[in-house]
């Protein structure tokens, strides 16, 4: 390699760098097998999906005939209630028990410990059952303090329908999980921020629900929203309780009656993705307002690369790696 130090002996200057530098001319990759594999997977596809049409076990026109029927909506509608209160309660507890595990009361942190062990421990079919022999179990519910005669007490049959057992076990089931999503996210904001708070004069109450909470919303929406959307597909599970009213059990009492179970599967299986479509869009708005000035410092467009002279590198094509 030359030395661009030198001085040309014909004119006595000195050239630079960039003058000096050969451009780099990059010519983008080619990946013929990469794009085999694409066109066969295409084919496959559309092989699978033409042969979908023409099996007589899916039996469209039953599928068509149901998809928009008003028991199916009624259902649809019912199960988006479920997910929606479950989670409301959930995400409450899930809070509560994340707080208590992070404080420093040992007691309060071996309860909330406890919780999150026993309902992330029993698969939720399991829990749902137990909920819908509530009544078995309990017939009355006494209110008062322990080892005392009850003050009052009321009858399980009587508050307790399916409906709300329904929520009250999709809901407790859920704030286990939650509650360990929330207490990362807690965790992800840095020390120094409850440090800078408390030095401002601000509680701990106020700290957690003004500073903390929300700078950890950017790590806690993310895995919520999956969890909102398992929730949807775990309501199918209420028929244990029994609960039948959601869309799942609706689906199966018209299958039931029809003989006819695989198109009415598929009417569920086209509802539940369309509203978890729907709480996947909400999920990407949600996560784009919490993560707002996140990232703001970064480059928006990448320093054009130089080789060691300082020489500007061209690219005739898209470098593929």
């Amino acid at each position: 390699m030359a030395n661009l130090d030198r001085a040309d002996p014909a004119t006595g200057a000195t050239p630079s760098p960039v003058d000096a530098a050969p451009t780099i001319r990059a010519v983008k990759l080619r990946h013929p097998w990469r794009n085999l594999v694409a066109i066969v997977i295409i084919v496959y596809l559309v092989a699978a999906i033409w042969d979908a049409l023409q099996r007589k076990a899916f039996d469209w026109p039953v599928y068509l005939q149901y998809l928009f029927d008003q028991h199916i909506s009624a259902g649809a509608l019912i199960t988006i209630e479920l997910t929606v209160l479950s989670m409301a309660l959930a995400i409450v507890l899930a809070l509560i028990l994340a707080v208590m595990r992070l404080s420093n009361n040992p007691v309060l942190k071996w309860i909330a410990w406890g919780y999150i062990w026993i309902f992330r421990g029993t698969p939720v079919y399991v829990q749902l059952t137990l909920w819908g022999l509530l009544s078995t179990i309990y017939s009355t519910i006494p209110l008062g303090l322990p080892f005392v005669p009850a003050i009052a007490s009321f009858s399980t049959d009587g508050v307790l329908n399916f409906y709300v057992l329904a929520v009250l076990g999709l809901g407790l089931n859920e704030a286990a999980y939650l509650a360990e999503i929330v207490r990362a996210g807690i965790l992800s904001v840095d020390r120094g921020q409850e440090e800078a708070s408390t030095a401002l004069g601000m509680t701990w109450t106020q700290t957690m629900w003004r500073i903390v909470i929300p700078q950890s919303m950017r790590v806690i929406i993310p895995p919520t929203g999956n969890e909102f959307i398992s929730m949807l597909k775990t309501t199918s599970l209420v028929t244990a309780i029994p609960f039948t009213g959601d869309l799942f059990a609706v689906a199966n009492a018209i299958a039931a009656r029809t003989f006819d179970p695989v198109p009415l599967l598929l009417v569920a299986s086209t509802w539940y993705l369309a509203i978890s479509s729907i709480l996947s869009v909400g999920q990407y708005f949600l996560e784009k307002r919490f993560a707002r000035g996140i990232g703001a410092a970064r480059v928006d467009k990448p320093v054009a690369p130089t080789d060691p002279n300082g020489a500007m590198i061209h690219f005739d094509g898209e470098d593929s790696r």
